[in-house]
């Protein structure tokens, strides 16, 4: 059966259509800000932009070296600014830009556990740098927008995770969680090999690099993947001379970004441009300069890095080939 992924655009498509017909004057308001971007600014957003895609290249540069690969910085940069083009421009492209730097990885050194435990790693990273930007977007909200509910949905993960880990104390529940777990990575044979290659991964880091405090910096540098990217959403605000909603900034980024990294669309597109013009209008602003400074963000997020992204690939292909 053929796949129809072109049915999700056409609905995009459409659905875009009727919002801009029934949205003129806001769609004007919004053109005319754009005309008037400060360039000097609208480079601190790009700026802000390139330095969180370095974080990002840098935290899987880091578990690299942990396990013995050393790539050189350009290197990763370009590696990652491919996958980062291919996710973004391909139905589905997250696996595909996962199958490929697994495929770059291994070329470069990097064994079958190694390179498992990498992605699979950088990806708890990641979600758990992302978890800290909301929880950080949620106290700085306080009872405005999904602030509260979002605050006791907080302190209930909270209370869950404290139990878990007294419940940890226990060998008997400690026995019965791997019984689980080796069921279940049994019927799944991805599951498995991503669980047995982290594990192998932070086993080697911990004889390599032992202790906590080396872990702060992957840590770190997943966080500030996050935090720069918000800070490229801030820098297009200014840049357009819009005021900054302060309390609902960071939610508003955090909470688009779950959506974004499902990939329902490729690079989230239009998913990412609906909320977050909502959410920024939730907050305080206007409806064409919300729109406005969605589109400016996401030109430097998602529509630049693309064809930079492509030339990286070219640039792989070509190395690959001499």
């Amino acid at each position: 059966m053929r796949r129809l992924w072109w049915v999700p655009a056409a609905l995009l498509v459409t659905a875009g259509l009727l919002v801009a017909v029934s949205r003129r004057g806001e769609l004007r308001r919004a053109l005319e800000l754009l005309t008037h971007v400060s360039p000097a600014k609208a480079l601190v957003a790009l700026a802000c932009q390139a330095a969180a895609l370095v974080c990002l290249a840098g935290l899987q540069q880091w578990l690299l070296a942990v396990g013995g690969v050393r790539v050189a910085p350009v290197a990763m940069n370009r590696l990652v600014l491919a996958a980062n083009a291919m996710a973004g421009a391909l139905p589905g492209g997250t696996a595909f830009a996962a199958a490929w730097l697994f495929r770059e990885f291994r070329r470069r050194g990097a064994d079958r556990a190694l390179t498992a435990g990498v992605l699979a790693a950088s990806g708890v990273l990641s979600g758990l740098g992302l978890a800290v930007v909301m929880l950080m977007g949620v106290l700085l909200a306080g009872t405005r927008g999904p602030g509260t509910a979002l605050l006791w949905l907080f302190a209930l993960l909270g209370l869950l995770a404290a139990a878990g880990l007294a419940a940890l104390r226990s060998p008997a529940v400690r026995n019965a969680i791997g019984r689980r777990w080796r069921r279940t990575a049994a019927r799944h044979e991805r599951l498995d090999a991503a669980g047995r290659a982290t594990r192998q991964l932070v086993v080697h880091a911990r004889s390599v690099r032992p202790g906590v405090r080396p872990w702060l910096t992957p840590a770190a540098l997943a966080l500030l993947n996050w935090l720069l990217d918000a800070a490229c959403l801030l820098a297009s605000l200014w840049a357009l001379g819009v005021p900054v909603p302060w309390s609902g900034l960071l939610l508003a980024f955090a909470l688009v970004q779950i959506p974004v990294s499902a990939r329902i669309t490729p690079g989230g597109l239009g998913i990412a441009e609906a909320g977050l013009t909502g959410l920024l209008v939730a907050y305080g602003l206007e409806p064409g300069q919300a729109f406005a400074a969605t589109l400016l963000y996401r030109i430097f997020s998602y529509w630049l890095p693309l064809p930079v992204g492509g030339g990286c690939w070219v640039a792989t292909a070509l190395e690959r080939r001499r």
